[in-house]
């Protein structure tokens, strides 16, 4: 590769876009602080980054582009000039932390030519939607993000988690966007660490956490947060910076998965589902399948699961149902399950609709679209007098009848229009559900509302 080709102030990690793709990885609701800038093209380059993600860690801010076969990193100080060594250093951490991170040592298209041998569903879904692997977060970051996921969005999961950091850790630096036009309304933004448990379990965190919008949830935080703190401590243990009960969560990774998940539903506003993504996405437990409404019906459309009593009607999650959809797609999918859930999963999410889609150009469409219009119309042309010629018929049929027979016809005729007009309205999908079960539509399309 060409030094010039390597965007100023970032080095460059070989890594083709199958392994690691950074637009689902960090968009596909694992996690939510990630902040992204879309670039302008570059004149002449097929492969050029398009955007730069970046995130705050509590000593620096990491930005990131990709291009098809690397990812160009920079990492970002409060300290205005680092000497040679200095820089060194820091540029080593960067790369053995983002290697954690993308869990970069497990090789992911080995991993997608198993699941495609084992799963035909799969198989048709590789291509589109390559380069998802499961990040290895922070799992204190992990847990409370997870809190917030109860009954919302990615967009308000995002925004809520943004201003929990905004809110009590203090402004690390402030960078420009990577790319500033005129025109741009966008200014510096400043950048905030996640705040450590011991911010969050004071009393006062409840009300605070309330007026920005978080709910229930703002409870759930703050009591899991005095939890930890009181049972784990806060003082800081290691040169991390990070407090005791930080460590002790991560030690759960030690742990076996249901000795750690045990651990986790002692948290208040941690049931299964949220104990099973903090397991998969933090604590190393690559065959936890975490199962809310999505997956379930994933599992009921393509894997011909069947709910208690073997309908495929949508219900309420029941330990049961959760513990058949985990157990029949880890089956399928093997040790690294909860790695190609994380694929399903994303390829459902109406966000991902038009995800690796390549826009066709106008010379391809006519090559592959004039036959097919010219056949197209030429059936529709024989259909359309076809059509024409039965109505004149009948037209004259019409005129030769009986005034009787006329009347007769035009009331039917009218009867007919009224039935279909209020058949109509029956297609509205959702008011069949609505029918199928008069108070849980509500609720099924609030946890469908995750996208």
């Amino acid at each position: 590769m060409m030094a010039s080709s390597i965007p100023a102030g970032f080095r460059a990690l070989p890594l083709s876009a199958v392994q690691l793709s950074l637009a689902a990885v960090l968009k596909c609701g694992q996690s939510f602080r990630w902040t992204c800038y879309p670039l302008s093209p570059s004149p002449g380059t097929e492969s050029c980054p398009t955007h730069e993600y970046r995130l705050c860690l509590r000593d620096r801010v990491v930005c990131l582009r990709q291009s098809s076969d690397y990812l160009f990193y920079r990492s970002v100080f409060p300290e205005e000039h680092l000497s040679a060594a200095q820089e060194g250093v820091s540029d080593e951490d960067t790369l053995t932390w983002l290697k954690d991170y993308f869990q970069l040592d497990v090789d992911l298209v080995k991993l997608y030519d198993q699941w495609s041998d084992r799963d035909q569903v799969f198989n048709k879904l590789k291509s589109r939607f390559s380069g998802i692997r499961m990040l290895r977060q922070d799992p204190w970051e992990n847990l409370v993000s997870f809190i917030c996921s109860s009954n919302n969005n990615i967009p308000r999961i995002t925004k809520m988690v943004h201003a929990l950091c905004k809110q009590y850790s203090p402004s690390l630096i402030s960078l420009p966007p990577p790319e500033f036009s005129e025109s741009d309304s966008q200014g510096p933004a400043a950048y905030h660490a996640f705040p450590p448990p011991s911010l969050l379990a004071a009393p006062e965190v409840k009300s605070t956490l309330r007026s920005l919008g978080f709910g229930y949830r703002a409870d759930y935080i703050q009591r899991t947060a005095k939890m930890l703190v009181d049972t784990h401590g806060s003082s800081m243990s290691n040169s991390e910076s990070r407090e005791d009960c930080e460590e002790w969560l991560s030690g759960l990774r030690d742990m076996s998965t249901e000795a750690a998940r045990e651990e986790l539903l002692k948290f208040v506003g941690v049931g299964r589902k949220v104990a099973d993504c903090v397991l998969l996405m933090s604590l190393d437990k690559k065959e936890v399948i975490p199962v809310d409404t999505h997956v379930h019906q994933i599992a009921i459309k393509h894997y011909g699961l069947r709910t208690v009593g073997g309908s495929k009607r949508k219900g309420v999650m029941t330990p049961r149902i959760y513990d058949e959809v985990a157990t029949k797609l880890a089956d399928i999918w093997g040790e690294y399950a909860g790695w190609a859930h994380s694929v399903l999963f994303t390829a459902d999410l109406k966000a991902f609709s038009s995800f690796g889609i390549e826009p066709s150009t106008p010379a391809t469409e006519s090559i592959m679209d004039v036959g097919t219009s010219a056949l197209a119309s030429s059936s529709s042309k024989r259909k359309h007098d076809e059509i024409r010629s039965e109505v004149e018929m009948q037209r004259k049929v019409m005129l030769m009848g009986a005034a009787v027979a006329a009347i007769a016809a035009a009331a039917a005729a009218a009867v007919i229009v009224a039935v279909h007009s209020d058949e109509d309205d029956s297609d509205d999908l959702s008011s069949i559900e609505d029918a199928s079960s008069p108070t849980s539509h509500g609720r099924v399309k609030r946890r469908r509302s995750s996208d």
